[in-house]
């Protein structure tokens, strides 16, 4: 199992490439499933979740090639048996999004409900009531959800009795074939909702209001092929705006979109980072004390403070000149890895989903685990800025979510590197 060694220190200097979202890649490569023509996604990122969908849609019958590292081709021309199974869904919950777009297309589908998740149970429930408004039949059958919708899907009023991004996506994966109109009432309103209704646009779909609390679908009876730029990655963006932060320096930050990110550069700013915008895809920041100030954070569904960058920004604050408060409001169990911070020397007390981070004036490296995908990238910042050498273990949580972090942190003067069991 691979490791990731890191000799704290150095400044961050030059300039880094964000890839596409991972967030809206997943649900893009399921919107393949509702038409027979070819989606073609450009700037799409090659990470272990995404290999994990392509094998599941794969599965499903969708023919999947990849001609360079940034553009993957699907053509759902031939469908196979609509079934998920359990091994092919169980590892990651963006899976269970094929089950709408199966049933849009077939009328028919059973999927494999997600396995648990290390930062929350995170039920499926209002998937499923969402589909069930517009018509479909659901039984739970042995950890399956199966489906029918004999006669179709049917437009529907929708409202979600609190914000989630899957549910959503979902719902609007679904919709898009639907007869009549749909109306989706307190919906996400995140950067890879508007992404996805782009995208499904450009093939056909008639969506209005995404990025706002209120989205209508109108039906239509097929889609068509279409190409795709996939929206860059604001966590990407985040996390190595946050690295910089922790160790100093001065970084551009490119192939992003920064207006994405406002709540996290006025939090940046608070802590005395300085963050200048270049044009509207990217972003220059600069840190150059010796340690950053505090600051309060409390995670909201955007476009408040993304709860994908909360273990990174208490990273940062660990080695802060003062206290900061760091609240949780979107999963109940996301302070995981606060013990392992707290193995470098990080002074922070857990109560609930509150957390004070009292800053210390240096971290000190040591062996830490992985829990979950941000708590990695977490880590692998405190041993930026911690003196001595961190040791990172269970990096395939990483490997979900960022495309080349030893490479591109190295690029920027980072001493980082990845070592197999072996080595």
């Amino acid at each position: 199992m691979d490791r990731i060694l890191i000799n704290g220190g150095p400044r961050l200097n030059g300039r880094v490439r964000i890839n596409g979202a991972k967030n809206s890649a997943l649900k893009l490569m399921a919107a393949a499933l509702l038409s027979d023509e070819p989606l073609i996604l450009t700037n799409m990122p090659d990470l272990a979740d995404t290999r994990f969908m392509a094998t599941l849609l794969e599965h499903l019958g969708v023919n999947i090639t990849r001609p360079s590292e940034t553009r993957m081709d699907l053509h759902a021309n031939g469908l196979a048996e609509p079934f998920a199974p359990y091994d092919l869904v169980r590892k990651m919950r963006a899976t269970f999004n094929v089950l709408g777009p199966l049933l849009a297309r077939r009328g028919t589908a059973r999927v494999s409900l997600p396995g648990g998740c290390a930062i929350g149970a995170r039920p499926v429930d209002l998937h499923l009531k969402a589909l069930e408004a517009m018509g479909a039949q659901i039984e739970l059958d042995e950890g399956y959800a199966v489906a029918q919708a004999p006669k179709g899907l049917q437009g529907a009023q929708i409202s979600f009795p609190f914000v989630s991004v899957g549910a959503t996506e979902h719902a609007m994966l679904a919709a898009v074939l639907a007869d009549g109109e749909t109306v989706l009432n307190n919906a996400a309103r995140e950067p890879e909702i508007t992404d996805l209704a782009d995208c499904l646009n450009a093939m056909g779909a008639r969506i209005t209001g995404a990025g706002s609390a209120s989205i209508i679908i109108t039906g239509v009876s097929s889609l068509s092929g279409t190409t795709h730029r996939v929206v860059p990655d604001r966590i990407e963006a985040g996390t190595y705006a946050l690295a910089v932060a922790a160790t100093g320096g001065d970084v551009i930050v490119e192939n992003c979109v920064p207006d994405h990110l406002d709540v996290l550069w006025d939090r940046m700013r608070a802590i005395g980072v300085q963050v200048e915008g270049q044009d509207d895809q990217s972003v220059r920041i600069t840190q150059n004390n010796e340690r950053c100030g505090a600051a309060d954070i409390e995670t909201q569904a955007y476009p408040g403070f993304p709860t994908d960058l909360q273990a990174q920004f208490m990273a940062v604050v660990c080695r802060a000149d003062g206290a900061s408060i760091i609240r949780e409001t979107i999963f109940e169990n996301r302070f995981m890895h606060a013990p392992e911070l707290s193995r470098l020397g990080a002074d922070i007390t857990v109560h609930g989903r509150e957390a004070v981070v009292r800053g210390v004036a240096q971290l000190h490296g040591a062996p830490v685990m992985a829990t979950d995908l941000r708590a990695s990238v977490s880590l692998v910042i405190a041993g930026l800025m911690a003196k001595g050498q961190t040791e990172v273990n269970r990096v395939y949580h990483l490997d979900r979510g960022f495309e080349g972090l030893e490479r591109k942190l190295s690029a920027l003067g980072a001493d980082i590197k990845r070592v197999s069991e072996a080595g």
